[in-house]
């Protein structure tokens, strides 16, 4: 019988987890098994080049916070290079590393990444999830397990189906002893700290900077008015405001015959469909606020 007093006595523990896996592994389905909710959309592709805390798994005794990494993989674009290495540094600064891999249909190239840099590493553990083992047949898994475990020294190798919840809870004690002893760095009701409408109203805000000119950018603002999934079609549909100063400013984003507004959010939906993996609609809206980044109560109220 367990004494209640047991967890005071047990030291909390808490830190931040790199995720790491090919673009078709299972990673946002696995994270948000783990968080217990999903986070409004996940995206295993190459996404933006700042690190970001995708998710907070809160449990008894410990906190990890989980840092989405764009999927490792090879590309000839030098742009997703630049990307897979920004998701590299970040498997540096993270206490542990979390490598998702697909038991069902494994990725040598990028499994092989993966391992590069792990190896090029010293310190701090790393633990390994074979995903969507209820696609395998178990001596086929088994060989899997042996494998990968001659490839590295994983502090643990968990099966499990993040599809069906199997397994999870037991991948995230195993995480969760191999964290230092610390506070909890988020409230337990948090489950993420930067939402997918904040990266995609930066991303339409970057089609602004592109597209015009120089006085234009940084009199802009953009705030996500509807950010909804359909269920049946996978279709996203995003309503945005762009909000300038002035009313010539709006005109100059609306363009002549609103051909600018046009080009801006055509070039916007295309990195919004790449982030989150689905078609998106996307509606754009011009808004003047006068003068608003000189005025803090409106700063407040664009999200700034």
């Amino acid at each position: 019988m367990t004494d209640h007093n047991d967890s005071e006595e047990t030291p909390f523990r808490s830190g931040f987890a790199a995720i790491a896996g090919a673009p078709n592994a299972g990673k946002s389905t696995l994270l948000n098994c783990m968080i217990g909710e999903k986070i409004s959309i996940t995206s295993a592709k190459p996404q933006t080049t700042r690190n970001r805390i995708a998710g907070i798994a809160h449990g008894p005794g410990y906190q990890i916070v989980f840092l989405d990494i764009p999927g490792v993989h090879k590309s000839d674009k030098i742009f997703n290079q630049k990307i897979v290495d920004v998701a590299m540094s970040a498997i540096d600064e993270a206490e542990l590393v979390l490598v998702i891999a697909d038991a069902a249909r494994p990725d040598p190239a990028s499994e092989s990444l993966i391992m590069e840099k792990l190896n090029s590493r010293t310190g701090s553990p790393a633990v390994l999830a074979l995903n969507k083992i209820d696609l395998v047949e178990k001596p086929k898994l088994l060989k899997q397990i042996d494998r990968w475990s001659k490839t590295y020294a994983f502090a643990e190798i968990v099966p499990v189906s993040a599809k069906h919840g199997t397994q999870v809870p037991e991948l995230l004690t195993a995480m969760a002893g191999l964290m230092p002893e610390g506070p909890p760095y988020y409230p337990e009701d948090e489950i993420t700290d930067v939402p997918e409408r904040f990266i995609v109203s930066e991303m339409i805000r970057e089609k602004v900077f592109e597209s015009t000119g120089q006085e234009i950018p940084y009199s802009t603002a953009v705030t996500i008015e509807d950010f909804s999934e359909n269920e049946d079609s996978g279709v996203v549909s995003i309503h945005a405001a762009i909000h300038v100063e002035r009313n010539s400013q709006k005109g100059i984003i609306i363009g002549r015959h609103g051909q600018m507004l046009k080009n801006i959010g055509t070039a916007a939906r295309r990195d919004i469909e790449n982030l989150l993996a689905t078609r998106v609609f996307l509606q754009l809206f011009v808004r003047v606020e006068k003068n608003w980044s000189k005025n803090p109560k409106a700063i407040r109220k664009l999200g700034y």
